[in-house]
């Protein structure tokens, strides 16, 4: 008799059960990991409440992720059992130009587990070596779950060049804006600012290093940005936020000839100033995702405590309280930072 294994279903936005099915067999390509910790993301909350413009029910969710290996393909090298590990979400076809110029998280059919194809959240997923990354032993499996956000800062950081030195921005101080601010400061930046309109997540921000924290609503960007850094403001402005009031901002007021890094996902149809971009002569440039580089890159930075990510872990919930969570973020959205599902936490382990 095969061996059954519980899955997480959402049949329609807001719709959360759980189904019996058998734990998946592996090809010879492939390992079998015991799903340990999912994190959940802002467009995790978008497909829960059904404003998420690129998935479809029912689905299975789950994409920041980390777990241990229980077997190993045959064709497999370099992985071993009980490893810890994490698992890269992107599926690219490989074969489009995107992909054939080592830029396969822009891949022209790109799918993302937990969205346009099966997520993690399940207590045993079968996925392809290639997409298996190793966690130190020292990494705990929360860690290794905000691994996948914490990618995403790398790659955006990559977006600019090097950041050594530099007086930098970030616009909106929720996961990402605090991770990003961490991780500019691990890649050498010299002076971070980082404006929200929420107290308690610039508070937070201030806790994980950010040198300025200006809350926009009570305060001019324009005033705080050269108050901060004097005449010349800032090398670059990284927009978090993602919203007209935000990338405004930036244009109007940044240093002429500088940058802009969009690394929010707009919600909407953008209304921004393009007129005072081009006389700006501003670069407006965008981030999307990462690539196994920045996986490696987050995991190093994470490793040498250069980037802290245990204050940004607001609660815990175990894999059948899944509903329970978003109610929690729905209620309680300004304070919560990462929730993590404990999908298997009956061992006492990092």
């Amino acid at each position: 008799m095969k061996k059954k294994m519980l899955q997480q279903i959402m049949p329609a936005p807001k719709e959360i059960t759980f189904k019996e099915v058998d734990v998946p067999e592996i090809q010879p390509s492939q390992v079998l990991i015991k799903i340990k910790r999912i994190g959940i993301c802002g467009s995790d909350i978008h497909v829960y409440h059904g404003k998420h413009p690129y998935v479809s029910y029912p689905l299975t969710q789950g994409h920041e992720v980390s777990g241990k290996i229980v077997e190993i393909g045959n064709d497999v090298k370099g992985f071993r059992l009980g490893q810890k590990v994490t698992i890269e979400p992107q599926v690219y076809c490989g074969e489009c130009y995107p992909c054939t110029h080592g830029k396969y998280n822009l891949c022209e059919n790109l799918k993302v587990m937990g969205f346009q194809t099966v997520g993690t959240a399940s207590e045993y997923v079968a996925v392809d070596a290639t997409k298996v990354t190793p966690l130190p032993d020292a990494l705990s499996y929360e860690e290794g779950a905000m691994i996948e956000p914490l990618a995403v800062t790398v790659h955006a950081c990559k977006r600019f060049g090097d950041v050594k030195n530099k007086n930098v921005v970030v616009m909106g101080t929720g996961p990402i804006g605090i991770l990003l601010c961490q991780t500019l400061k691990a890649l050498g930046a010299s002076k971070i600012m980082a404006t929200d309109i929420s107290d308690y997540r610039l508070s937070l921000a201030k806790d994980c290093g950010v040198d300025v924290a200006i809350n926009t609503k009570n305060s001019s960007f324009g005033e705080a940005l050269e108050d901060c850094f004097g005449k010349d403001k800032a090398d670059v402005i990284f927009d978090c936020a993602g919203n007209d009031i935000t990338m405004n901002q930036a244009i109007q007021n940044a240093r002429k000839g500088s940058h802009i890094i969009l690394v929010a996902v707009f919600a909407d149809m953008a209304n921004v100033d393009l007129a005072k971009l081009n006389d700006s002569e501003l670069t407006l440039n965008t981030s999307m995702m990462y690539r196994h580089e920045d996986y490696l890159d987050a995991i190093h930075i994470v490793e040498n405590g250069s980037v802290k990510l245990e204050p940004l872990i607001s609660k815990h919930y175990s894999f059948q309280e899944y509903a329970l969570a978003y109610e929690y973020i729905d209620t309680n959205y300004e304070k919560t930072m990462k929730i993590i599902i404990d999908v298997d936490s009956d061992e006492k382990e990092n």
